[in-house]
């Protein structure tokens, strides 16, 4: 990654701890700081405007909360929350963050959380986390640090974890660890073989065993179909299913 820059601004209404993490930022060499604001609306109409890797955002903040502003930003641009209170981390988790940091934060923290940016974005830029054949037999991931090539009728179903996948195999007890959002992940698989059906849970249509109460059973673990997926998963089986 010797030579990845990410752009990145800064939204914040105390000046004390905009200043902070500007300070952070000035330190970590492959961040570029393209902006500060203590202002959430400004803040948005210049990542609207320009293209923003990474916003370094406050939740608790007038007008315009750091949630509410993280749902309103373009597909391309992530966030790193920074907040004094914990008790957003879920909703944090559930907007997609890239990580949470709690205040006070100190620089090994904010380190760890920017490292981890620069990784997600070497992996989504780079197209080194998937690379899926022509064919869409095969994927090839990027796992501690080495490729490896999936073939993927193997493949049970994908589950998401923070910033990370578990792709579980078929007759493989463990399953293989990835750097990647499940999103991401989504957009890149052949629609007609696999099916999202929950936040977390991609799965592969024809390794289905069992449907129980809005359940999906593979290899002994219940996956649940959730509300936002349920019509989509239902006109599939409706599609496949023998009318007597």
């Amino acid at each position: 990654m010797e030579g990845f820059q990410l752009s990145c601004i800064i939204v914040d209404d105390e000046p004390m701890a905009l200043n902070l993490v500007e300070s952070y930022v000035a330190k970590t060499p492959f961040l570029t700081l393209n902006g500060k604001f203590t202002n959430a609306m400004e803040a948005l109409e210049f990542v609207t405007s320009k293209a923003v890797d990474v916003l370094f955002l406050d939740i608790q903040m007038p007008d315009l909360t750091g949630i509410e502003l993280s749902k309103m930003l373009p597909k391309q641009t992530r966030v790193i929350f920074t907040t004094a209170f914990d008790q957003y981390a879920i909703e944090g988790f559930k907007v997609e963050a890239l990580d949470y940091l709690l205040k006070p934060f100190d620089y090994a923290e904010f380190l760890n959380a920017a490292h981890k940016a620069r990784e997600w974005f070497s992996l989504v830029k780079g197209k080194v986390g998937i690379v899926i054949s022509d064919q869409k037999e095969f994927i090839f991931i990027k796992s501690e640090h080495k490729q490896l090539r999936i073939k993927l009728a193997e493949v049970l179903y994908f589950e998401g974890l923070k910033d990370y996948i578990k792709i579980w195999i078929k007759d493989n007890p463990k399953p293989i660890l990835t750097l990647m959002s499940l999103k991401v992940l989504q957009e890149e698989l052949p629609k007609t073989d696999f099916m999202r059906v929950h936040r977390s849970f991609i799965v592969a249509l024809n390794q289905i065993e069992l449907i129980e109460r809005s359940q999906i059973i593979m290899n002994k673990q219940r996956i649940t179909v959730s509300d936002q997926y349920k019509s989509q998963f239902l006109e599939y089986i409706n599609n496949n299913s023998l009318n007597f």
